[in-house]
Order: C-alpha cells, then sequence, then structure tokens
C-alpha cells in the first residue's frame, strides 16, 4: 500500500520536510516512490508547496495520505483572509 507522508529533512533542530509517495512498510526517511512537494514548518507563516497535479495522479492510483498531510492539504485549500 503506498503512503503519501512527510519525510524529514534539514538540519538539526532545524526540520524541513518534503511530501512523498512512499511504500507504507518503509521506514519514515527511507526509500521512497515519487516528491510530491515540500514544507517547511520554520518561517512565519509556515510555507506548503504541493504539486496538486502529482498528488491527484497519485491519489487516483490508490495512495492514501497521512492524517498530518491531510492537515496540510486543508491549510493549503484555505483562502487566506484580508
Amino acid at each position: 500500500m503506498l503512503r503519501i507522508r512527510l519525510r524529514r529533512v534539514g538540519k538539526k533542530k532545524q526540520p524541513s520536510y518534503r511530501v512523498v509517495v512512499a511504500d507504507a512498510r518503509s521506514p519514515r526517511d527511507g526509500r521512497f516512490v515519487d516528491k510530491v512537494g515540500f514544507y517547511n514548518p520554520l518561517t512565519d507563516p509556515p510555507t506548503v508547496n504541493i504539486d496538486q497535479d502529482k498528488l491527484q495522479s497519485w491519489i487516483k492510483k490508490g495512495a492514501v495520505p497521512t492524517e498530518s498531510v491531510q492537515r496540510l492539504l486543508s491549510i493549503k485549500t484555505e483562502v487566506p483572509q484580508s
């Protein structure tokens, strides 16, 4: 089963994450199939950049996003209020 999940990258105490498609059995920072985007929680506001076309194609192929990725997607699709 394929999962769309976060993969931690970056220096110690300065995390940033890649949004990747990986096998559910592989370790968090292990092998992955495709990179879909990235997330940087340290910027203000946090940076979320996800390729929607790649994401939708992987979801159609059966990949399931984790809870944390679902939260990021809901943040990404929110409309900023002025």
